[in-house]
């Protein structure tokens, strides 16, 4: 292991340990080492094996990979990707998809919808759901439109041809997206 990678990984040992409560002997019980070798292991004074770590992680409830994955501050800030033409930013609030593809989303929405029944009204496979989180949206659902106000949620079929826009004023909205939902609704104009 590189350097910083073994200081990072000893850390993580001893902070998880910690956060549960822990002493050396709890943990050195779980992961039968005796506590001295976890002392050595969490202070840098012993090397940590590969079976030592597969052995640590699973008594700390955590994978191997989460052990070891970098500590990179590149991915801490979400940054938002802005579309004019939409009038839509958006903050992906979820890194990877997630079960069955689903996507986070903070979205501020600050123009109207297109005209119902009009061309850019989408219609994709699954199902989208969203919570206001200030202003009011218009969901224009088929040939309905619908107000969601702040502190209310929306769930509907993405089979039936919708658009989103802002009433009276811009919205905030925290959305969950399938991967086609995301396609459609975050892709660049």
């Amino acid at each position: 292991m590189k350097q910083e990678v073994d200081a990072l990984v000893r850390r993580r040992i001893r902070g998880l340990r910690a956060a549960r409560g822990w002493s050396l002997d709890d943990l050195a019980s779980r992961c039968y080492l005796s506590p001295s070798t976890l002392s050595r292991i969490e202070t840098g004074h012993r090397r940590i094996g590969l079976d030592q770590l597969v052995s640590i992680a699973r008594a700390l409830g955590t994978t191997l990979d989460q052990l070891v994955e970098s500590a990179s501050d590149e991915d801490v800030v979400i940054r938002p990707q802005r579309d004019e033409a939409r009038g839509v930013t958006a903050w992906m609030l979820s890194r990877d998809s997630g079960p069955n593809g689903t996507s986070v989303a903070k979205m501020r929405i600050t123009k109207p919808p297109p005209p119902l029944g009009g061309e850019e009204m989408g219609v994709h496979p699954g199902r989208d759901w969203f919570t206001v989180l200030s202003g009011t949206v218009v969901l224009l659902l088929g040939d309905r439109t619908i107000l969601v106000e702040a502190g209310q949620a929306a769930e509907f079929s993405t089979m039936v041809p919708h658009a989103l826009g802002a009433h009276d004023g811009p919205a905030e909205i925290i959305a969950i997206f399938d991967g086609e939902g995301r396609r459609s609704h975050l892709h660049p104009s």
